[in-house]
Formats: structure tokens, C-alpha cells, sequence
């Protein structure tokens, strides 16, 4: 089955206001975060209730900073940090093993308590705010507004961002350098500007490449939109669906991608949950589209997958360069993992293309349905 209709009226009322607000916004410097905050390294956590770094920080918010330094790689089966790894198509771990488990969290997947911020937090209103200085630092914020950046190698860290704009956190073209680490981005519901929903938790509107990882993110209806990145260690779950100002159900993506990318999208060891029911436009928790052309250079790995109208949707005709391994498509919402199936419109004939190993929760073993 096809996937429901497109976004665009959406997408040309929500260009006409993002220009309306980014026309009225002005930039600014924050206070320092305070004492105690964790160094700047992408560290995996081991434990349920990790504490803070006790090392002294070394930016304030607002800071140009210079970009921080990495820490050495986790020592899990997780993703390394690196913004463009070198991808063969074989899976890094063992999860076709990890199936018959209550839960994401017992199978070794992220969840709760292992994403989002390792330190306290203090509480920050901003609105929406732009940042425009290169080499900025976030850290240790609980901020309520949304973050525009025209900026490069910025950092968000052990930071809790609550949503009040159309993002949470939004990549500008022509900047590169993101890193979102340990961090929670969510949303009240009913309260966003799309009619009361929010669309995006992180945008990439570039062609360079961002690093999504270890994050709780809840609410937004396409969770996180980009053609080129390295999404790890994240949990995704909880998307509240909303009738967006085109007068539709948003469609709701845990990972959205609309093609045409020109660098390398990895997705490796996420929990990706979309629970949106098929009535109130339930499209994929992994969703890659041929919107704006053609999807090539994808890595869908270790990852636990489910909801929405399929699981997967795996780029349709001409899409080349997609590896999909070792991934645990869960049946907790629907027998199928998906409302209609595991995936729709799978190019198995595309140059590069892979799919091993891929299975539901209980062990079986996953093919694909031909591409539509």
C-alpha cells in the first residue's frame, strides 16, 4: 500500500511563517551555565541513573567556543560519534538474537534511562532564539522555546529543550557541525503553532551532515527530519498526532527523510516508536521518501522499530545505496509491526542495496514487499 498524500500544502504555510518569524527574531548571548556541568564528550552511559561530570565547563552558552573535543569511542554496540562513517552494509551487533523481550530497554535498545541529560538542569526561557556564533555551546539548560542555527559546529548537550515553535532545534543551509547529544526535545501538545502540533524535534535543512545522539524525543509529529546525519542511540516515542493548518493529519514519522540528499544518512541503534493510529495519519517510523528526489546512501542498523502505516518505508523506484541489517521490527502496536506490514516500497534491484538479517520480535525473519 502506498503511503498517504503529501505534505505540501504544509510544507508552503509552514515556509511563509518560518520567514515571518525568522525576519522578526534577534540573536543574543546567555549567561554561563553554572559549575558542575559534564565535559563536552558524547560518552555512552552504562548505567540507569548516570550522574554528572564532575569536570569544570569549558564554554558558556552563547560562547563561540571552537568545536568541543571528542571523547574516545562508547564501549557498547552502539554507533561510534563520527558524522560520516564508512558504511559496508553488514550489521555492527548481534540483535537478531536480542527478540522475545518485554520491552526495548530489556533487549539492549535505548530508552528512558538511558538518553537524555546526565546533569540537573536550569530552567530557561527563551522563545524562539537564534545563534549565530560558530562554535557555540549549550549545556545544561532546561529551555523552554526552540533553537534557529546560522551557525557552524554548534553543540547542544545534557539539555532538555520544550518546544513552543515549529522545531525544537532547526540546522540552517549553508552551516554544517551540529552535534545534539544527551538531550531531551519535546513539546507540550495542543500547543504548538501548526494548529496546536509540532513538526519537527530535529530539522536539517542543509546538505551537510549532523549528529543526533543518546536524546529522549516525544511529540513532534516528524520527529527527525534529514537526508544526511548520524542518528544513534536515541529514543524515539510518544508522537502525539494533530490536525495540522492544512486541515489534515500530519503525517508522523519517528525518522523522516524526503531524498535527494547528497551525503550519507546512518540510523543505528535507535528505539523508534510511532504509536499514531492509522486514522490520525500514521505513516512510518522510518520514513524514506522520494519527496524531493531520490533517496540513495542509507544505513538503517540495530535498530527497534515500530508503528506506523509500515515500519519502513525503503525509498520506492531508484533508490540506490540503502543498507538495511541486523534491525528488530517489534510487533508492539500492530501484528505486522506496522499497520500494513514491515515495509513498503523496497527497491531490491537498486544499485547497493541490502537487506539482511532483519527481523520481527519474536524471532522470524523479514522480507521485504516489493517496491510500489
Amino acid at each position: 500500500m502506498s503511503r498517504p498524500t503529501s505534505r505540501r500544502s504544509l510544507q508552503g504555510l509552514l515556509l511563509a511563517a518560518l520567514l515571518t518569524v525568522a525576519s522578526a527574531a534577534c540573536s543574543g548571548s546567555d549567561e554561563p551555565t553554572s559549575a558542575g556541568c559534564p565535559k563536552d564528550s558524547p560518552s555512552c552511559r552504562t548505567s540507569a541513573s548516570p550522574t554528572a561530570s564532575s569536570a569544570t565547563p569549558s564554554a558558556e552558552i552563547g560562547e563561540a567556543t571552537g568545536t568541543p573535543a571528542a571523547s574516545s569511542p562508547p564501549s557498547s554496540a552502539s554507533a561510534s560519534t563520527s558524522a560520516t562513517p564508512s558504511e559496508t552494509g553488514s550489521g555492527t551487533g548481534t540483535p537478531a538474537a536480542r527478540t522475545g523481550c518485554a520491552s526495548p530497554g530489556a533487549c539492549g535498545f535505548p530508552d528512558a534511562r538511558t538518553t537524555g541529560p546526565r546533569t540537573r538542569l536550569t530552567p530557561k526561557k527563551t522563545g524562539y532564539k537564534t545563534i549565530r556564533t560558530d562554535g557555540t555551546v549549550i549545556r545544561g539548560q532546561d529551555i523552554t522555546g526552540s533553537l534557529d542555527i546560522y551557525a557552524n559546529n554548534v553543540t547542544i548537550i545534557d539539555t532538555k529543550i520544550t518546544s513552543d515553535s515549529w522545531w525544537g532545534i532547526n540546522l540552517r543551509p549553508g552551516f554544517s557541525g551540529l552535534r545534539v547529544l544527551h538531550s531531551t526535545i519535546t513539546a507540550v501538545p495542543g500547543t504548538g503553532p501548526d494548529n496546536g502540533g509540532v513538526d519537527y524535534a530535529v530539522s536539517n535543512m542543509g546538505g551537510s551532515s549532523i549528529e543526533v545522539g543518546w536524546c529522549n524525543i516525544s511529540v513532534f509529529g516528524d520527529a527527525l527530519s534529514m537526508g544526511q546525519g548520524n542518528i544513534h542511540d536515541n529514543y524515539v516515542h510518544d508522537i502525539e498526532p494533530f490536525v495540522n493548518l492544512g486541515g489534515e493529519w500530519q503525517h508522523t514519522n519517528a525518522v523522516i527523510s524526503g531524498g535527494g540528499n547528497t551525503g550519507h544518512l546512518t540510523i543505528r541503534h535507535n528505539t523508534l516508536l510511532n504509536e499514531t493510529s492509522l486514522k490520525q495519519g500514521a505513516s512510518g517510523s522510518i520514513g524514506l521518501f522520494a519527496d524531493v528526489g531520490v533517496v540513495r546512501n542509507v544505513t538503517v542498523d540495530d535498530n527497534w522499530i515500530a508503528g506506523g502505516a509500515y515500519a519502513l518505508y525503503g525509498g520506492s523506484t531508484g533508490a540506490t545505496g540503502i543498507k538495511v541489517t541486523d534491525n528488530i521490527f517489534s510487533t508492539e502496536f500492530h501484528p505486522a509491526s506496522g499497520g500494513y506490514g514491515v515495509v513498503a516500497h523496497w527497491n531490491e534491484k537498486g544499485a547497493g542495496n541490502v537487506w539482511r538479517n532483519n527481523r520481527l520480535s519474536d524471532g522470524r525473519l523479514v522480507t521485504p514487499e516489493p517496491a510500489s
